[in-house]
């Protein structure tokens, strides 16, 4: 895979779903090459697994400290931020799922890897919107 793609959060979390197709899938995208994530990537993690999946900090933060050490972190910048904004306006979608839409155009991904978003969309002329779950 010579693109280079930005995971989204809920791709992140099925890395912990042992033994389900999710999980294959999200293995699979991570290991490919060297996936972006963002700063708000990491924190959606750890919150939902503490907040609706019961893990402890602990194994959140590791969780996260898994993660930056295998991929590439951008950090949301007053840019970015509002980049965010023109995306979210243009483009109808919720403000988090803008951020990270903006996020990677920002960091010059061609896909972006998402349950959560109109697969196929290509926005802006330069990020895919792939939902790697579709058959």
């Amino acid at each position: 895979m010579n693109d280079k793609y930005f995971l989204d959060s809920n791709i992140c979390v099925y890395l912990l779903e042992l033994g389900t197709q999710k999980q294959a899938i999200a293995q699979q995208l991570i290991s490919q090459t060297i996936p972006t994530i963002s700063t708000q990537v990491i924190a959606e993690n750890i919150n939902v697994l503490t907040r609706k999946l019961g893990y402890s900090k602990e194994d959140a933060f590791q969780h996260a400290e898994n993660l930056m050490s295998v991929c590439s972190l951008a950090i949301i910048t007053e840019q970015i931020l509002k980049k965010s904004f023109l995306v979210s306006l243009r483009y109808g979608y919720r403000y988090f799922d803008s951020l990270i839409i903006a996020t990677a155009l920002e960091n010059q991904c061609t896909i972006l890897y998402s349950e959560d978003m109109h697969h196929s969309q290509v926005i802006d002329n330069q990020l895919t919107i792939i939902n790697p779950f579709l058959p």
